[in-house]
């Protein structure tokens, strides 16, 4: 009785494969089609730019000149940066704290002010002169630790600060 299940089963298998072999003969046919279209459409396409003459469109160079804005030697500022200490630029004003020298170190910037305060007496406990700062365009408070005349100065003051406060960087002040 297996042996009838098995054959009858196995026969059946044949029959499956058998009947659902696609023609190469409608593979064929298509492929020819396709490309029988595709000489057509050439052909209409080379007709066409054989009927229409060729103009090319001439172009016209514009030079455009913008005027150079000058300022006088005494409203450009120079920073030397001979000695690769990367020093950040900023407009910033005075929000709590004695004032700021040419340049400062900033050891935290936030949005809220409540969070620089905290960390400003944070530093004064410390006995650090911290003053806060605020960012206009950023919308920013930044915490200064320390400010100099010098970017030496500061950087120095940095270095130890980077210790305690691994984000300490330089601002300068650009008013």
């Amino acid at each position: 009785m297996k042996k009838y299940m098995v054959l009858c089963a196995g026969i059946c298998v044949a029959m499956a494969f058998t009947s659902c072999k696609s023609s190469e003969s409608a593979y064929k046919q298509a492929y020819l089609k396709a490309k029988q279209q595709e000489e057509i459409q050439q052909q209409q396409q080379q007709q066409e730019q054989q009927q229409q003459p060729v103009v090319q469109p001439q172009q016209e160079e514009t030079t455009v000149v913008v005027p150079l804005e000058e300022k006088p030697a005494t409203e450009t500022q120079v920073i030397d940066n001979s000695d690769n200490i990367k020093v950040t630029q900023e407009k910033v004003s005075l929000v709590n704290g004695d004032g700021l020298k040419n340049f400062s170190v900033v050891v935290g910037s936030f949005s809220l002010a409540a969070n620089a305060e905290g960390l400003q007496q944070h530093l004064k406990d410390a006995g650090y002169n911290a003053q806060i700062v605020k960012n206009e365009e950023r919308n920013m408070y930044r915490v200064v630790a320390t400010t100099f005349d010098t970017k030496e100065e500061a950087a120095a003051s940095r270095n130890d600060l980077q210790s305690k406060y691994a984000g300490a960087w330089l601002l300068y002040n650009a008013q």
